[in-house]
């Protein structure tokens, strides 16, 4: 154990790492942002302008080469994800990589493997349960306010019809579902502590190559589950968990300070509704700080790669149908 900073490398200057995760990793306590990998001057100079004494690097490999680097963040395209994780394992680095970290189940299985062979932590970027909103609806389904869970629904849409945008091309791991169903599917086995028994219906659409809307359900043990996505239609995110004795919704379940401020609503059979606000804080922060605590001090990461092949092999489910 050490109380040396984190220091973290990105493959990359994607712009949601320019945007989210190179100034949560600045921010966050226990980590230094060192070194990110670009061809371009430009962009590299975009991130220099907040993190002073980063270093640049002209290519990946170089990046992964450097001995003062400890961990990786990778903002790649989908279908890079797991060819670099691995090559960034291998060169000793920590990993955590955006979502979805594979295309499919056999992907993330490859990745667990060279997690196991270095020892090394290899991680999915998913930033929800490390929000504390997500923490208290765990709390809540647990500890018996809902009553017995009886039904889960989530919806999520934004409108992106850009075909130059990776979301709309298929040779890169793009669609609704690996952007944004992750969310959708993967929150409620993560909240419910239940993982699914059977796909009980799934409509997607398609475009260019990609699901652009998928309307989906699942039986889990103790409840039905009901999502759809779509990357056509006008944003929307909320999730609800449907209980006897209580409704749980969560009003910006996914994008918190982004969609909007995230709140829990418990609304009673009484017609009483209490309602939970978790004003400013930063998910990406907090997956940064808890990412070094479980490299420095050893602490249990929330989201491990099988909890995320869970995800997947929904995912990898649903299109199957199609």
């Amino acid at each position: 154990m050490t109380d040396q900073p984190v220091r973290w490398g990105i493959l990359g200057a994607a712009r949601f790492a320019r945007q989210h995760m190179a100034p949560a990793i600045h921010a966050a306590e226990g980590a230094e942002l060192a070194a990110l990998a670009t061809s371009s001057a430009e962009k590299f100079a975009e991130f220099a302008a907040f993190a002073p004494g980063i270093t640049h690097h002209n290519s990946y490999d170089d990046l992964l080469g450097d001995p003062n680097i400890d961990a990786v963040y990778i903002p790649l395209p989908n279908h890079l994800h797991v060819d670099w994780a691995i090559k960034a394992l291998e060169a000793g680095k920590h990993v955590l990589c955006e979502k979805p970290v594979g295309m499919d189940v056999a992907q993330i299985d490859r990745l667990i493997a060279v997690r196991d062979q270095t020892g090394l932590l290899a991680a999915e970027a998913y930033m929800i349960v490390h929000h504390p909103q997500w923490q208290r609806a765990k709390e809540l389904i647990a500890d018996g306010t809902l009553g017995e869970l009886c039904h889960v629904n989530a919806a999520f849409t934004f409108r992106n019809l850009d075909q130059g945008n990776i979301r709309n091309q298929a040779e890169k791991g793009g669609g609704g579902l690996r952007d944004i169903g992750v969310y959708t599917l993967g929150s409620a086995r993560w909240a419910t502590g239940q993982e699914p028994q059977r796909l009980s219906h799934a409509r997607v659409q398609m475009d260019y190559g990609v699901d652009v809307f998928a309307d989906v359900g699942f039986d889990f043990p103790g409840f039905t589950y009901q999502g759809f996505t779509s990357i056509r239609m006008a944003n929307r995110q909320e999730v609800h968990f449907h209980g006897t004795e209580a409704l749980l919704t969560l009003t910006c379940p996914f994008n918190a300070n982004v969609f909007d401020q995230a709140e829990l609503h418990i609304k009673r059979p009484d017609g009483s509704t209490t309602v939970e606000r978790f004003a400013g804080v930063n998910q990406y922060v907090l997956q940064v700080q808890n990412f070094g605590r479980s490299i420095r001090q050893g602490a249990a990461y929330p989201w491990t790669l099988e909890q995320a092949r869970g995800t997947q092999a929904m995912l990898d489910q649903i299109l199957a149908t199609v």
